[in-house]
């Protein structure tokens, strides 16, 4: 039996390389993926996905060979950075992390090398995901590769350093990839309760990126009714770190079903970005056989009518019998709302401004010897301010005395009374009120002279009118 089972599989293994140098030989390329989880979390993710994808490749890199014992026997193990670490985690230091994967470099260009899609997965905070993932991609852009970055945000209990870590990470490796996804931990909450332990929220999101990948992957590999290849996936990931939106949703078919799928395809909980305003959509609709054109028709067009109009939009349609009385979704797109980043563009603005107003040339001999002069005599500048100071007071002056000559004329002076009651019984407010127009007119004289000599003093110099105050 043994000698037959054997038999069997040559035979099998045979049909599969007489299948694939047909292919070759009609010049069709066999498109090689391989998915890099980079540090613990990267490798978590990465061993749950290998398990359930047989197509692509996997590959889990670490420096702590603890953390690459627990990984699945089906990813390629690649520890580095040994002389400096020692077999042991970077102790949340992304410069270790950084030197670890320099120290390595030439071994992972020859595990990078012949790739046509690098998907590199990390959660970002720690020390060997932060500081090494930006060196893998890095290396995988310098081969030709086309380069996706998934990346999860540490929790906020874990603290302000871990979030600093992993922004700056994200910085520096965005540059390097065609398209990335950002999922906070913290979106977690919205699926799950508080109070669920930290392992099991942790598997929520493993499980969603999983299914993501899972249905991605097949997308390109597996032929469909209308069928997406990896010219077409090149098409939509073309571009330089833009935002990219990737899920995958499956649910029964049954009555509002459509509905259903579609809301949870286009609004995942754990992105805190949607697909509105994206320039390049790739999705994929699996299904039975029996799949109508009305379903087909009511998702494109809901997905189309979101992004933007001259989005370049790729759409497949695969049918198999494994999706028995089922739908599955696929959804990416690329070119989303740049929210996420909106942050590091206000602070940027914001130091640029302040460099605007700092920067100031230093002073010359010149330029001293005519400060040292303005000291000395008043400037152009002063003189000015001073002659209108001098016309507003003016002004004013002209006005106290227009108002007094109005006064005069409105109200003439009052006939002096021999009424004696008058006499011993005056009013205070009335004697405010009856000033004549002489007493008013020798007021404003006197407040014009006050106003005056004010001017005399300010139009001296400075170094005059220390002295005259002195002699005061």
């Amino acid at each position: 039996m043994a000698k037959k089972m054997k038999k069997s599989k040559e035979r099998i293994s045979s049909k599969i390389t007489e299948k694939e140098s047909d292919f070759q030989s009609e010049g069709i390329k066999k498109t090689k993926i391989r998915v890099i989880g980079i540090g613990g979390g990267g490798g978590m993710i990465v061993s749950e996905i290998a398990s359930r994808v047989s197509k692509a490749t996997f590959m889990v890199a670490n420096t702590d060979r603890q953390a690459l014992r627990t990984c699945s026997r089906k990813v390629i193990r690649f520890p580095f950075g040994q002389n400096l670490t020692h077999g042991l985690g970077t102790g949340m230091s992304a410069d270790l992390g950084r030197e670890a994967a320099l120290a390595e470099k030439e071994k992972i260009k020859k595990l990078l090398e012949g790739q046509d899609l690098c998907i590199f997965v990390v959660s970002l905070g720690g020390g060997a995901g932060s500081g090494a993932a930006p060196i893998f991609a890095k290396i995988s852009k310098s081969l030709g590769n086309l380069n996706y970055g998934i990346f999860t945000l540490p929790f906020k209990f874990e603290g302000e350093r871990k979030m600093a870590i992993a922004q700056e990470s994200l910085k520096e490796i965005r540059n390097q990839l065609n398209a990335l996804s950002i999922i906070p931990n913290e979106r977690v909450f919205q699926i799950i309760d508080k109070s669920t332990p930290l392992k099991q929220a942790l598997s929520v999101i493993n499980k969603n990126l999983a299914e993501s990948l899972e249905g991605l992957i097949e997308t390109i590999y597996q032929p469909g009714l209308i069928n997406i290849d990896f010219a077409d996936f090149k098409t939509i990931l073309e571009g330089k770190g833009r935002l990219a939106y990737l899920n995958t949703v499956k649910t029964q078919r049954k009555t509002g079903a459509i509905k259903d799928l579609i809301a949870k395809v286009l609004n995942s909980p754990l992105y805190p970005y949607s697909i509105r305003g994206a320039k390049g959509v790739l999705f994929n609709i699996a299904g039975e056989k029996n799949l109508s054109l009305a379903e087909v028709n009511q998702i494109s067009k809901t997905i189309s009518d979101l992004v933007n109009p001259e989005a370049k939009v790729i759409f497949g349609i695969s049918q198999n019998q494994k999706y028995s009385d089922t739908i599955q979704t696929t959804l990416l797109a690329v070119g989303c709302g740049l929210k996420i980043f909106s942050a590091e563009r206000k602070k940027k603005a914001t130091k640029k401004k302040k460099k605007k107003v700092v920067l100031i040339k230093k002073p010359t001999s010149e330029s001293k010897k005519k400060s040292q002069e303005k000291k000395v005599k008043p400037s152009q500048n002063i003189s000015s301010k001073v002659k209108k100071t001098k016309k507003r007071k003016r002004k004013k002056v002209k006005k106290l005395k227009i108002k007094v000559k109005k006064e005069s004329k409105e109200k003439p002076l009052p006939e002096a009374k021999t009424d004696e009651k008058q006499i011993e019984a005056p009013n205070l407010d009335q004697e405010k009120v009856r000033k004549n127009g002489l007493q008013i007119k020798k007021e404003a004289e006197e407040i014009e002279k006050e106003m005056l000599e004010k001017e005399k003093f300010w139009e001296t110099p400075a170094f005059l009118r220390k002295k005259l105050a002195k002699e005061k």
